[in-house]
């Protein structure tokens, strides 16, 4: 049977075609594939990179200097709040009496916890409030012989730049601070405002710690010559009940992490 000469063209013409098309698939699977594989890679090193970056965050390594003052100054600041009473206010402080002996002052009772305000002087107050003082804790101690009556109190502001700026606008004057806090059927029942002889503050950290002192038989300010003042016991042991407190509250921690966790870098 004889072939159509038409025939043998076309078909020569239809399998150069796929041949084409088939060429031209497997460049576009080529240039399809390394794209992809240049996607995957790039991602891959992305990926990596997080990871070794996360591992860098992650590990332990050395706190620097400025580090470990931020731990001092934050555990400072958190005492307050993070302590027990009993370590704030401990139940009896050591200071040094007449013929330098040892002897104890004890604590009658701790305050509530109010607005700074609302536990000092006007003056002390306006000044306290206008820097920000979060809270003000107070406690009530007499010395050994229960002769005088000392009330600390912890004003607590909210950096130590708040209380150097705060502590740079309180007046000099001992006849204002915190006002005493008496207990009722304890040795400092008559322990009020017209008793107190002298008050006073020292600054730590984020804290202002007043004093104020007087007798614990009711004799007012008013009523004490000043120079029995000078020469009485009572104000050097109002000053060794309230810098202890304040000391404590101060005191850098015993132990600073070395490294982000915990000793081990």
């Amino acid at each position: 049977m004889r072939s159509w000469p038409g025939a043998s063209r076309t078909r020569g013409a239809i399998e150069r075609a796929e041949q084409m098309a088939l060429e031209q698939g497997i460049r576009y699977r080529t240039i399809f594939l390394i794209l992809m594989g240049t996607i995957l890679a790039i991602a891959a090193t992305n990926v990596l990179a997080g990871t070794i970056g996360l591992v860098r965050e992650t590990r332990s390594r050395p706190l620097t200097a400025v580090e470990q003052a931020r731990y001092i100054q934050e555990d400072i600041a958190a005492r307050w709040h993070n302590w027990p009473a009993d370590l704030v206010f401990p139940v009896e402080l050591q200071y040094i009496g007449l013929g330098r002996v040892q002897q104890y002052a004890r604590r009658v009772g701790l305050a509530p916890e109010v607005a700074c305000a609302a536990g000092v002087d006007a003056p002390v107050g306006s000044v306290l409030t206008e820097y920000g003082c979060r809270t003000l804790l107070r406690a009530t101690y007499v010395d050994q012989t229960s002769s005088f009556a000392f009330t600390v109190g912890i004003a607590v502001l909210a950096s130590e730049e708040k209380r150097i700026a705060a502590a740079g606008q309180l007046a000099v004057d001992d006849r204002v601070g915190v006002r005493p806090v008496a207990f009722p059927g304890t040795a400092t029942e008559r322990f009020g405002a017209a008793q107190r002889q002298r008050n006073s503050w020292v600054g730590v950290g984020p804290y202002i710690i007043f004093s104020t002192a007087g007798y614990t038989d009711g004799r007012t300010r008013e009523s004490i010559p000043p120079e029995e003042i000078l020469h009485s016991e009572l104000w050097p042991t109002a000053q060794a009940v309230a810098g202890r407190i304040a000391r404590a509250l101060g005191d850098e921690p015993s132990a600073v992490p070395q490294c982000t966790q915990g000793n081990v870098c």
